[in-house]
């Protein structure tokens, strides 16, 4: 078990470093650089160069990344958005517990609700039930999310008026529980997609899990079908389907990113888009690195929980 959790912090460790090395090279890789980016298409050769000298940007490449390393490590330095007039972390600190809560609502949600759906699947399996869930599967996975949620705000919003577009602007991430009516369209966009991804996986799963001598051991036994079904075949199951939440959250932070901008959830994502159409170059790099060290630490969470689930893996296994 210390073997596997240091080889899987080492893995994470490594996948990060990478990350910061990507995004260190493409801001040298803009067109003019980012003085020319910040100063925008009238900059002068004179000013370009004061920007550089200032921003320890005319200095060696190598010099810059340890500057660039250093300044992360040792003190959370993600750079200076000059559209905001404040440092990149404090910019993301107000808008990362945002992305945070509709992440965490709707993988809770598509939990709550894909685990049981898969379960009726398996119970009434080539049955009515399990044909219209696994069309309805089928349907919203290919639906794009950018068209489901402006199908929900022209049904619920604007023509029921049931729920608002999105939470205000200054709404905190615990305005979840204050005000919950704000959140259930975004939260219903992303969670649809990872429905119908953990039902069928969750199927599948089930299905195999059914198939098992173990299983036909506890009929043999006289264990009754509901004990077959929850005490054996489900919690078995559920051990890939870490495996799937934990591969599945770079899919569903992306989805965030299209989410948040379509119901302008003042979030991580729309934080990106108005950062890049803004060409707020160290936003962009700042909230890239964000989201993919969350998104490491949330597959190195998964690869945890899969170990203290399965036996095989705390007793030294792979």
């Amino acid at each position: 078990m210390t073997r596997f959790l240091v080889r899987r912090f080492a893995q994470a460790l490594i996948v990060i470093v990478g990350v910061i090395l990507i995004t260190f090279f493409l801001a040298r890789l803009i067109p003019g650089g980012e003085a020319k980016a910040v100063l925008g298409a009238k900059s002068t050769t004179a000013g370009i160069n004061r920007f550089n000298r200032l921003n320890g940007l005319d200095q060696p490449l190598y010099v810059q990344f340890w500057q660039y390393i250093e300044g992360i490590f040792a003190h959370l330095n993600l750079g200076y958005s000059y559209k905001y007039n404040q440092g990149v972390r404090q910019v993301i600190g107000e808008r990362l517990p945002k992305t945070l809560t509709l992440v965490g609502a709707s993988v809770l949600i598509a939990l709550v609700i894909a685990i049981p759906l898969g379960i009726l699947q398996v119970v009434r399996r080539n049955k009515p039930i399990d044909y219209v869930v696994t069309g309805g599967s089928f349907f919203f996975y290919a639906m794009p999310d950018f068209l489901f949620g402006t199908l929900l705000i022209i049904w619920f919003a604007f023509d029921l008026h049931w729920f608002p577009v999105s939470p205000p602007s200054d709404a905190s991430a615990w305005a979840v529980f204050t005000d919950p009516r704000a959140f259930v369209l975004p939260v219903v966009t992303l969670a649809a997609t990872t429905i119908a991804s953990f039902s069928r996986y969750m199927r599948s799963s089930m299905m195999d899990a059914m198939a098992e001598d173990y299983i036909r051991t506890a009929r043999a036994k006289g264990a009754g079908n509901h004990r077959v079904l929850y005490g054996h075949a489900l919690r078995n199951a559920l051990i890939p389907l870490l495996t799937l939440l934990g591969l599945s959250l770079p899919a569903i932070v992306s989805g965030a990113l299209i989410v948040e901008t379509v119901f302008n959830y003042p979030g991580m994502g729309l934080l990106t888009v108005q950062s890049a159409f803004n060409d707020d170059i160290p936003t962009v790099l700042g909230t890239t690195l964000v989201i993919t060290v969350a998104t490491v630490i949330g597959s190195l969470l998964a690869d945890i929980l899969y170990a203290v689930a399965d036996p095989r893996i705390r007793l030294g296994g792979e």
